[in-house]
C-alpha cells in the first residue's frame, strides 16, 4: 500500500487548497488549453491522497498547476509552476546515496526522498523542457531532474535552468547542493 494513501487534508485545508488551485488555474489558462476546472475538481474529489500531495507541493513553494491531460490513462498532470525552484526544497543533494557520501556539511535532506515522501515524481528532462514551453522558469535558480541510471552510476546527477532565454541541462556531482537548487515535481490525478 502506498504510504501516502492514508494522508488526507482536513476539510478546511482541502477547501483552501482547492480555492488556490482554481485561482491559479484561471490565471494561467495557457498552461491547460481545452481543460475544464470542473473536470479537474471532480477527479481531485475522488483522490484525497492526491490532494494531500498537491498540498505538499504548495506549502513547499511549488505552485502546482495543471499542465496537461493524458488521454490513455485519463489523468490530469500537475507540475510545479513556481517561477523559481521551490524554496522549501532547496539546498538538497540528489539522493540518499549522495547524502550519505558527504563526509561533512551534509544538507538536511535529498531530492529523491523528499519527492517520494510528498507522493510526487521529480521532473524528467523532457518534462522540464515541456514546462519551459509554458513560461520562463528557473531564471535565477536551478532544478534537479530525474537522472538516468548510467549517469548516476558514475556519481553524477542532472539539473536544468533557463538563462539567456535558453533552457540548459547540466551535470553535477549528486552529492552537491546549492541554496538556489531544489527540484520540481509532477503528479498525475
Amino acid at each position: 500500500m502506498d504510504q501516502n494513501s492514508k494522508k488526507v487534508l482536513s476539510t478546511e485545508q482541502g477547501e483552501e487548497l482547492l480555492k488556490t488551485l482554481k485561482t491559479r488555474f484561471e490565471q494561467h489558462k495557457n498552461r491547460h488549453k481545452n481543460i475544464e476546472w470542473a473536470k479537474v475538481l471532480a477527479k481531485l474529489s475522488t483522490h484525497p491522497e492526491k490532494l494531500w500531495s498537491l498540498n505538499e507541493m504548495e506549502i513547499s513553494g511549488g505552485e502546482p498547476d495543471v499542465v496537461g491531460y493524458d488521454q490513455k490513462t485519463e489523468e490530469y498532470i500537475f507540475y510545479d509552476c513556481a517561477p523559481e525552484s521551490p524554496k522549501g526544497r532547496r539546498s538538497t543533494c540528489y539522493d540518499y546515496e549522495a547524502l550519505e557520501s558527504r563526509k561533512e556539511h551534509k544538507p538536511a535532506n535529498n531530492a529523491i526522498d523528499m519527492a517520494n515522501a510528498m507522493g510526487i515524481e521529480i521532473l524528467t528532462e523532457e518534462q522540464y523542457r515541456e514546462l519551459q514551453q509554458l513560461g520562463a522558469f528557473d531564471l535565477k535558480t536551478s532544478s534537479w531532474l530525474q537522472t538516468p541510471a548510467e549517469i548516476r552510476a558514475h556519481g553524477g546527477a542532472i539539473f536544468g535552468d533557463r538563462r539567456y532565454d535558453h533552457v540548459f541541462m547540466y551535470h553535477n556531482g549528486a552529492q552537491s547542493y546549492y541554496a538556489a537548487r531544489a527540484f520540481r515535481g509532477s503528479l498525475r490525478v
